[in-house]
């Protein structure tokens, strides 16, 4: 008989599983191969998609003089929000067609990669990106694509999601497909050295989130359970120092490469009630992700910990504690956390009042993530925890 050992495996036993991952390249250096990859891919023309604080840091440079030395043509689009709208999209695929490229660099957090999938999507199905929302809607791969991600969170370069909000109807929608599992990753702790605090904190906990969603998500496996405890174990670690020493490039790369476990993590596993409530919130708000996610994590946990006590009590003891408190204890390491590295408050400073909450409990109750929530949730149940939450 197989000895158990100390590996969490789903209540469920042995089930079959899919994995997808792209090639990935990690560590200093890694961003000045965009140009060698590019012309690896046969890219004749790059679409170099990005935002205009990016675009304006001095390593951006050192990006696109890879191009440059490959004998690669790049034209710049950097016409996106933070959470990229339809519209943008849209723009950004006319330019691809116009100026004839052939594949495309994303440069940035979840937004520009976000908004480079979608460019991507257009281009190859040439159809409004609103029309590939759900699970495998995507019918044609996009051009060849090559991430840098310069946060450490979003792992949108290692995933096959890609959030676009619809502007006109309010909110996020989730395209999951593995024909968006970018062509390669290269993940470069350094740019994060620049990253002011705030967005360092909103992405971490994104992170974090991330993780503990894939490690109770209904869809887990062995596999993605690694992924999910080790990014758990980096964020708990190293944020907070991060947050003392923005200029530490150890921690940072730490980080990263929590960002990276996650990545592989829940793009396999998917998330859970966290992510579509975020999802709806910053649809219907336009509220920074990452913040609506720390925001929100505690009260869900506190909803889902009777469906997968187990999985939620070995998260306590990874993040410090007994894992003999339930709800409560895990509950408040999350908000000791949170607080621990400046994501203060509650939902309602970030301008969410009762009058949302049933908008906001329907947009959620829509999302393809509440289906991997461990708990089934109804629009009543989201309502409550949006409830909690204020």
């Amino acid at each position: 008989m197989c000895a158990g050992g100390d590996l969490n495996i789903q209540e469920s036993g042995p089930a079959l599983r899919k994995f997808v991952a792209p090639e990935f390249i990690f560590g200093p250096g890694a961003s000045g191969l965009a140009g060698r990859y590019a012309r690896n891919f046969g890219i004749r023309k790059v679409l170099l998609v990005s935002d205009r604080n990016v675009a304006s840091q001095e390593w951006f440079v050192d990006i696109c003089r890879s191009l440059d030395d490959a004998g690669v043509v790049w034209t710049l689009f950097t016409g996106l929000s933070e959470n990229p709208k339809s519209g943008e999209v849209m723009r950004g695929a006319e330019v691809f067609m116009a100026e004839e490229c052939t594949g495309i660099v994303a440069v940035g957090g979840g937004s520009p990669m976000d908004c480079a999938k979608g460019i991507g999507v257009v281009s190859s199905n040439r159809e409004h990106i609103l029309a590939f929302e759900g699970v495998d809607e995507v019918r044609l791969p996009g051009p060849p694509l090559i991430c840098v991600p310069t946060t450490a969170g979003s792992s949108a370069d290692v995933s096959q999601f890609a959030i676009i909000s619809d502007e006109v109807g309010r909110r996020k929608v989730a395209i999951i497909s593995k024909t968006l599992v970018p062509d390669i990753s290269l993940a470069d702790p350094g740019p994060l050295l620049t990253l002011p605090p705030d967005i360092t904190a909103f992405t971490g906990v994104d992170a974090l989130v991330h993780a503990v969603e894939a490690y109770v998500s209904n869809a887990g496996s062995p596999v993605t359970d690694l992924h999910a405890r080790r990014a758990i174990e980096l964020v708990i670690t190293s944020l907070p120092s991060v947050m003392e020493d923005l200029y530490d490039p150890e921690c940072r790369y730490r980080t990263m490469m929590a960002s990276l476990h996650a990545g592989l993590a829940f793009s396999n596993a998917s998330l859970g009630a966290v992510h579509a409530m975020a999802h709806a919130l910053g649809g219907y708000l336009d509220i920074a992700h990452g913040c609506a996610n720390a925001l929100l994590l505690e009260h869900v946990v506190a909803y889902n910990y009777p469906a997968a006590r187990e999985r939620y009590t070995d998260i306590a003891r990874i993040m410090g504690g007994t894992g003999q408190g339930g709800a409560d204890e895990l509950a408040s390491l999350i908000r000791e956390f949170r607080h621990s590295v400046g994501i203060g408050g509650t939902i309602h400073d970030i301008g969410v009042g009762r009058s949302d909450i049933q908008a906001l409990a329907v947009r959620a109750a829509a999302d393809p993530c509440l289906a991997t929530n461990p708990r089934t949730a109804t629009i009543e149940d989201l309502e409550g925890i949006y409830e909690a939450a204020l």
